[in-house]
């Protein structure tokens, strides 16, 4: 029996992992010029930017969006 499969594409998908291939994409400063936000900007980290991301829906769907854009 097959599993139906998710059309959510961000399915299987961590923050952190979309986080870490936006910053190897682009690169911090990029990242934080396209999306203008502290924890992109000023002494950026995943850690930090994870818990900023996890609490602020807005800039997670930012960060999503873009992820999204790259993707095709």
């Amino acid at each position: 029996m097959n599993k139906p499969v998710s059309k959510d594409p961000l399915h299987g998908k961590t923050l952190e992992k979309i986080l870490e291939e936006l910053v190897m994409h682009f690169g911090w400063e990029d990242l934080g010029a396209i999306i203008q936000i502290r924890c992109f900007n000023y002494d950026p980290s995943i850690k930090s930017s994870l818990a900023f991301l996890r609490k602020t829906p807005w800039a997670r769907a930012k960060v999503e969006d873009l992820y999204l854009s790259i993707q095709k």
